[in-house]
């Protein structure tokens, strides 16, 4: 079990807040942390990695991490934590970059078998492509076993095949080693498919708690389908108004009565749902 009391206040560029979080994580258990960007995600993992002071209580496993007499420090915590930028040794080849956290030889090349590295490992890091860099950061994190994992939007530089493939191995990964994952991410898909919970902040705060399905598919009243995105345009065809909504990757077009464009303002974000919808689905080669 890992406890958590974190108390700190911040300054982003919204203007000052105070991170306020409490939560129990069940040892196993793979958590996805998701809100708007400057709510506190990342500062969380931080402090819980030992980066970043704060007024907090965190006992993991039975043993006190931090607290108002002790602050272990980042070596002694058991921890392993893959940054968005890889943060790999340039000089150090892939084999040496997992074997300068532990020699154990056995485990580095079976860590690179699982995450098909093997044959790469005499490379440098700077010769490698973008998803073979995250493998390597992956596969070095989790050279000391680590009690908690922690993944600060690790795929987030990829492209959609990649992400899908990385996702395939962090799952893999997560389940052999039974680490306790916290990972930040703004992917709705990636955490569906990934995390056994979800845990939402806004404003240094948690706003929900729930199993991936609760959270992400959450509608109000009789809604079949409602998607959250970012009102590009409203543009005039015809007789009629269409809003230009732009959905994770995807662009929405969605028709408005005069009376509906007048509330809404560009830039700013929307709710699109119906009460009404036969969908049809169709498998993209």
């Amino acid at each position: 079990m890992i406890d958590v009391k974190i108390e700190k206040k911040l300054h982003g560029a919204n203007g000052d807040m105070k991170l306020s979080v409490e939560l129990s994580i069940e040892e196993g258990e793979f958590v996805a942390l998701t809100g708007q960007s400057g709510s506190g995600k990342t500062t969380l993992l931080r402090i819980l990695a030992g980066l970043e002071e704060a007024d907090a209580n965190i006992k993991v496993g039975g043993i006190i991490w931090q607290d108002s007499k002790k602050v272990l420090s980042v070596q002694k915590r058991e921890i392993g934590f893959v940054f968005q930028d890889y943060a790999l040794f340039n000089n150090m080849s892939v084999e040496d970059n997992l074997l300068f956290v532990n020699k154990d030889k056995n485990l580095a090349n079976h860590l690179l078998e699982l995450t098909e590295l093997k044959e790469l490992k005499s490379r440098l890091p700077n010769t490698l492509s973008g998803g073979q860099k995250q493998r390597v950061s992956l596969c070095r994190a989790l050279m000391n076993r680590p009690k908690l994992l922690l993944m600060d939007e690790p795929l987030s530089a990829l492209d959609l095949n990649m992400r899908n493939k990385l996702q395939n191995e962090i799952l893999t990964l997560h389940k052999e080693f039974g680490t306790t994952t916290i990972m930040v991410s703004h992917d709705p898909s990636e955490i569906y498919r990934l995390a056994n919970r979800t845990i939402v902040m806004s404003h240094g705060k948690i706003v929900n708690d729930g199993t991936p399905k609760s959270v992400l598919l959450e509608t109000s009243g009789s809604q079949k389908f409602s998607f959250e995105g970012e009102l590009l345009d409203i543009v005039k065809v015809d007789v009629i108004y269409v809003a230009i909504v732009s959905i994770g990757q995807q662009l929405v077009e969605v028709v408005v009565s005069k009376e509906e464009m007048k509330s809404l303002t560009i830039n700013k974000k929307v709710r699109i749902s119906t009460k009404a919808f036969t969908p049809s689905i169709v498998q993209s080669n």
